[in-house]
């Protein structure tokens, strides 16, 4: 009576996981590629409806910015900077959503910085000349619309984390940055030198600035701002905090 008493139990708890493992796990719905916001317009959208004002400057970019803003945003907000990173995005995309979320802000700048996640093949292939004419018509964009243009350099990596496959990203970025450089030069638009202010001498983001290998901790946005505000104040821009 006991070994069929223990058959029954043992087929029970067999039918019972049985009965599970078809049950599944409610998953979200996908969104189809076609009904995806590539450029991430929805992103800042009710931000942009909410504004009150025109800001000193709109700070334009990818993670990088983004992060500024969620670790250090009273700063921004002191000193009449508008946030506008989106984690993740190339050129391209800053490109295609730079009239919603610069040119109708109506700042008196705009601060671009982007290219490492060109690099990063995040959304495909690009070579650094098309990267680097991406920004370029930001900036041409941004001066057609009586916005100041301030380009910044691309900052240190001597890796992509998220990405082992792309080869050591320095050449590129040296490349770029050596564009914008020349570029601005030539073009009487201000040039901000992050790199220089946090590198390593191998071209490292250095450590005790970093949160990983691309992106600053506290302490290097806090190196960057002294550095843009510099910029400012050799522009005769006053950027003093609210009362």
């Amino acid at each position: 009576m006991k070994t069929l008493r223990l058959i029954l139990l043992f087929a029970g708890l067999l039918l019972s996981v049985t009965l599970l493992a078809q049950v599944k796990p409610e998953s979200k719905p996908k969104v189809k590629a076609e009904d995806k916001d590539w450029a991430q317009f929805d992103r800042y959208a009710a931000q942009n409806a909410a504004q009150q004002g025109a800001p000193l400057a709109v700070l334009y970019g990818d993670s990088i910015t983004d992060n500024w803003a969620k670790l250090d945003g009273q700063w921004l907000t002191d000193h009449k900077f508008l946030g506008r990173g989106i984690s993740g995005q190339t050129t391209s995309q800053m490109l295609v959503r730079f009239r919603q979320d610069v040119i109708e802000r109506n700042p008196q700048y705009v601060v671009i910085l982007a290219g490492i996640n060109d690099i990063a093949r995040n959304t495909g292939r690009i070579s650094t000349v098309n990267t680097f004419k991406n920004i370029v018509s930001m900036a041409e964009l941004a001066k057609y619309n009586n916005i100041k243009p301030v380009l910044c350099t691309v900052l240190p990596a001597d890796t992509i984390n998220w990405r082992p496959s792309v080869a050591d990203p320095r050449p590129k970025i040296d490349t770029l940055n050596t564009f914008l450089r020349e570029y601005s030069a030539a073009n009487d638009i201000p040039f901000v030198d992050y790199y220089s202010a946090l590198t390593t001498d191998q071209g490292a983001l250095n450590e005790a600035y970093a949160s990983d290998p691309v992106h600053p901790n506290l302490e290097g946005y806090k190196v960057m701002e002294a550095v843009l505000l510099e910029l400012f104040d050799r522009l005769g821009v006053a950027t003093e905090p609210k009362e």
